[in-house]
């Protein structure tokens, strides 16, 4: 694989996205998005001369094409999109606020369509391009208390679906990942008891680390994956079996 190849990675300030970046920093040279100027940096000293973090709001049309202006300046635009950054804004529908809905579905969901569509021009180009998604695995449990994003993943699901038979032809692949219940921040709050329910649904007995999603996406990203696409990888220790 050409080392000249750019690998966009939002959301890659810390957990999955993190170590997703690191990963890739093997292969590529990553560029690592985060929502403040103090994520960027952390970025840009876990990558040291492999990569480099930008400020990108994936919710923020001007924050994406400032973020891209950049790009093009600079490195490079990218051949490989990982789209990791996302949210959560849990409640019972019944009391959601029309904000906590809306900003769920325009990070997770419109986020994709902010990133990935400056970056097609170039991918049809050359005839090459990696886009890999990540859903969640309730996408297809669903999961109390998490109607938006719940919706919010199961597009991305769709969005995937829906891209790759776009451009297939030009050698453009497009996957998602669906991750079940992963070690990080956004788990770290869960008491010995919930964890304890949790493992016994998954056959593998254990949670997954971040390093556990970012192989699958290293191995979608590279030129062995060439003949997947429009599929969904689950990553849950058996959580879900379909």
């Amino acid at each position: 694989m050409s080392e000249s190849r750019i690998a966009l990675v939002t959301g890659a300030s810390r957990g999955i996205g993190a170590a997703i970046a690191a990963r890739l920093a093997r292969d590529h040279y990553v560029v690592g998005t985060a929502t403040s100027q103090t994520g960027a940096q952390a970025i840009a000293e876990q990558l040291g001369d492999l990569g480099q973090g930008i400020v990108m709001r994936v919710d923020d049309d001007a924050s994406v094409a400032a973020a891209f202006e950049h790009l093009a300046r600079g490195c490079g635009m990218p051949a490989v999109v990982v789209n990791n950054a996302g949210i959560a804004r849990d409640n019972l529908l019944l009391r959601m606020k029309p904000e906590e809905w809306q900003s769920v579905i325009d990070t997770n969901l419109g986020g994709l369509y902010r990133v990935v569509k400056p970056c097609l021009r170039a991918m049809m180009k050359a005839r090459w391009g990696r886009v890999v998604n990540l859903s969640s695995v309730v996408a297809r449990m669903g999961n109390p208390g998490q109607s938006n994003y719940v919706a919010s993943k199961a597009g991305v699901e769709g969005f995937t679906r829906a891209l790759a038979a776009e451009v297939g032809a030009r050698g453009i692949t497009v996957n998602a990942i669906a991750p079940g219940f992963i070690e990080t921040d956004m788990t770290a709050h869960l008491n010995d008891e919930q964890v304890t329910q949790m493992l016994r649904r998954i056959p593998l007995g254990r949670m997954g680390s971040s390093d556990d999603v970012a192989e699958v996406v290293a191995f979608l990203v590279s030129d062995g994956a060439g003949y997947v696409t429009g599929e969904t990888i689950s990553v849950n220790g058996g959580l879900l079996m379909s």
